[in-house]
């Protein structure tokens, strides 16, 4: 499993002071990146071999990323990555366009951190697409909309925003053509960028309410078809 490799690297971060608290972040960061598809089920003996965690820590981070709608415990099966549905959908670019418009809204305050954030984000989604790395471009995405939300300024709005990033980035899965899907919102991630340094604050909050309303519509639309039969097999 390529994800458990990936965990066994992320074993040199956690440390003798680290909690449950620790774990549940690299696996969330692994849902956020792509790595943990929806339907994929957790065993606590892998996952705590990898990490070199005991079971009760990771039974505690797993009922955190439980309280976050990104993992799901079934009786007598285990614990498996959550699969959306298309409320889920709805009603998370919902909160997406209320944190990330409004976070929009106080860009002309933004520190230069925040701005730079932004910027790097775009250009590793643009070098992505450019090596036909689709599936990275979707982990550039989440920090792209995570640097939006940084805008804000607000810790707060920030911690909300990666579980909202990690829930959505669960629906991703549904589109059957990663590029067709990712790269049409390179140009307006570019153009966002754009607006935001250049203080047109009112047009880029409209071109993000109008980018998000779109996003939405199409994964909507992929749900209307089915869940992939390559999620319905994790089940």
């Amino acid at each position: 499993m390529t994800w458990l490799a990936k965990l066994q690297d992320d074993r040199s971060l956690i440390t003798r002071a680290s909690t449950a608290q620790r774990v549940a972040e690299i696996l969330r960061a692994r849902i956020t990146e792509g790595a943990l598809l929806p339907g994929t089920r957790l065993s606590e003996e892998m996952i705590g071999a990898a990490l070199g965690v005991s079971r009760n820590t990771l039974r505690e981070s797993f009922r955190l990323l439980m309280h976050e709608r990104l993992v799901v415990h079934e009786l007598n099966r285990g614990v498996f990555v959550r699969v959306l549905d298309v409320q889920d959908v709805v009603d998370i670019y919902r909160v997406r366009r209320v944190l990330e418009c409004a976070a929009v809204g106080n860009a002309r305050t933004s520190s230069a951190e925040a701005m730079d954030a932004l910027e790097a984000a775009l250009v590793e989604g643009e070098q992505a697409a450019a090596e036909q790395r689709w599936f990275d471009v979707g982990t550039a995405n989440m920090q792209f909309h995570q640097a939006i939300a940084g805008l804000a300024g607000s810790p707060r709005i920030e911690e909300i925003m990666r579980q909202a990033l990690a829930e959505i980035r669960l629906a991703f899965h549904v589109m059957a053509a990663p590029q067709t899907f990712h790269q049409p919102y390179l140009e307006r991630h570019r153009e966002l960028l754009e607006l935001i340094r250049g203080g047109e604050v009112e047009r880029a909050h409209t071109v993000l309410d109008d980018y998000l309303r779109t996003a939405e519509r199409q994964l909507v639309d992929a749900y209307a078809d089915g869940v992939p039969e390559s999620v319905a097999a994790r089940r």
